[in-house]
């Protein structure tokens, strides 16, 4: 009897395979990273194929170090960022450009353009989002604008979208040989074009953007079973059984399945997830609508979200871009040999910012530097930006809910770091909560498709796995809270109004 799910989390740095047992426990990890290929300002770029690749690597190492194969695996779970958009031939299987990443901004012209007519919110209504360069459909619709042959071959029908987690199935079963194309309801709410109380593509949006229905993939529940592994890859015959977008996933693997509860993950940005039940909830306060999960035929649940752009590619910028660190665990350390920030703010607005300001404008800023600063302060104020950032986020839920939240659970790979925790939870002035498995993004598909073969009998099982490591209580004195954020604000607002017509 199979007594392990595989979960396949392609991510925005790299792509991971992980292992998990009944208890929800981590086996065996297998990861690569890949190449972020970046063309020119504002231009965030992956190879597809390089990723499709890794993800057949990770898979053969986490099967190998834990020493099973394809008949000790009950099911294979996806993960994946969400709003990253690939566009490839389906005849060939070889993508017609690059994927554009969630982060890249080059489409702001496009966002423009239809939001004049109508503004940002002009479809926000029925898909639950702004119009934003964050967002795979602006993507789409560049690649059709800007690649040669692409708009021909797209309405002859001959290409196909995705965002990774199609890519990746859409290879997994098949490719060009009978390939499953589709996607599950989290994702397909993150395009711009899924009307979320149908769950079903909008014409009227699609013709909006210029982009043919035939390109899109079918929208599925985030718990069934897709379709099986072909023959060639090492898990052949074993079913694809679930998937979830990124924080989607980690929401469910932080087994946050009710109304009102939340989670927030520290990776290459931040999201918090808030979750509204069957209710659709439209924010006031700058917050995306979006769908949380589907199990199967069950009704679908809803959620809030708080999206913020850089937050650990802050640190990696620190690494690659600076060099004032040579691994990202470098910063606590340095970090911690300044007491404080030494009135150093560091506003990473890279890709402009997103919620709660969405100000495409804005660009990154540091502020408040003297002769006095040293590289330990800004390592300081880069870490408090990803606390600050959340500090902002968490007012627009509070706001939005009614309710202000009593803790706040964490995960995903920063939350190691123990100094931005105790400072997220003064900042916050509520407490911390870290659970065992910190891997929450991995394990929450690992749950949607355990539940979809049986593995697991239901959501109490998966409540019953969650277990808490580690709790970090508020230190900061109110006032010094206080005058801490007074002066972040002061900062995000002075990046505010950079681009002009003729800035990058």
């Amino acid at each position: 009897m199979a007594e392990y799910i595989i979960a396949i989390d392609q991510g925005t740095t790299s792509s991971r395979a992980i292992v998990f047992d009944r208890k929800g426990s981590i086996v065996s990890v297998g990861q690569k990273e890949h190449e972020q290929i970046l063309p020119q300002p504002g231009w965030v770029e992956h190879d597809a194929l390089e990723i499709w690749r890794n993800v057949q690597e990770v898979i053969g190492v986490a099967l190998a170090k834990a020493d099973l194969t394809r008949h000790d695996i009950a099911a294979v779970g996806i993960t994946n960022q969400r709003e990253t958009a690939v566009v490839w031939d389906k005849t060939t299987g070889k993508p017609v450009y690059n994927a554009i990443v969630w982060q890249d901004t080059r489409t702001q012209s496009i966002v423009d353009r239809l939001a004049a007519d109508g503004g940002v919110d002009r479809f926000k209504p029925v898909v639950g989002l702004p119009l934003a360069t964050y967002f795979s459909g602006t993507k789409i619709a560049w690649i059709l604008e800007n690649v040669d042959g692409a708009r021909a071959k797209a309405e002859a029908g001959d290409l196909l979208f995705g965002t990774t987690d199609s890519w990746v199935l859409w290879n997994l079963t098949g490719g060009s040989d009978g390939g499953v194309h589709a996607t599950d309801v989290t994702n397909a709410s993150r395009t711009l074009f899924m009307d979320l109380e149908t769950l079903e593509w909008r014409d009227d949006i699609l013709e909006a953007f210029g982009v043919p229905r035939s390109m899109m993939p079918e929208i599925r529940s985030s718990s069934e079973v897709y379709g099986a592994a072909e023959s060639s890859s090492l898990l052949r015959e074993t079913p694809i059984a679930g998937i979830l977008g990124d924080q989607q996933a980690a929401t469910f693997g932080q087994a946050a399945f009710e109304t009102g509860e939340s989670k927030n993950t520290y990776g290459t940005g931040n999201f918090l997830i808030f979750n509204t039940g069957e209710e659709i909830v439209h924010s006031k306060n700058g917050l995306l609508t979006t769908v949380g999960y589907k199990l199967g035929d069950a009704p679908t649940h809803y959620a809030l979200e708080g999206s913020i752009a850089v937050t650990g590619s802050l640190i990696q910028w620190l690494r690659d871009q600076l060099g004032i660190i040579s691994s990202a665990p470098d910063v606590e350390r340095l970090a911690t040999t300044v007491e404080d920030n030494g009135g150093v703010y560091v506003v990473p607005a890279f890709s402009g910012l997103y919620a709660p300001y969405w100000r495409p404008d804005a660009r990154g800023a540091i502020v408040g530097l003297t002769r006095y600063a040293n590289k330990g302060h800004i390592a300081r104020a880069a870490l408090e930006a990803v606390a600050f950032q959340t500090r902002d986020v968490i007012d627009a839920v509070n706001a939005d809910a009614g309710v202000d939240l009593s803790e706040l659970k964490v995960d995903g790979g920063m939350v190691a770091n123990d100094a931005l925790m105790q400072f997220q939870a003064d900042v916050l002035g509520v407490p911390v909560v870290r659970p065992v498995v910190a891997e929450t993004t991995a394990l929450g598909a690992a749950y949607a498709a355990g539940l979809a073969v049986g593995f697991w009998s239901g959501l109490d099982d998966l409540s019953a796995n969650w277990q808490e490591d580690r709790r970090w209580e508020p230190e900061l004195e109110a006032d010094e809270r206080d005058r801490q954020l007074r002066l972040w604000r002061k900062a995000v607002s002075k990046s505010m109004d950079w681009v002009d017509e003729d800035v990058r």
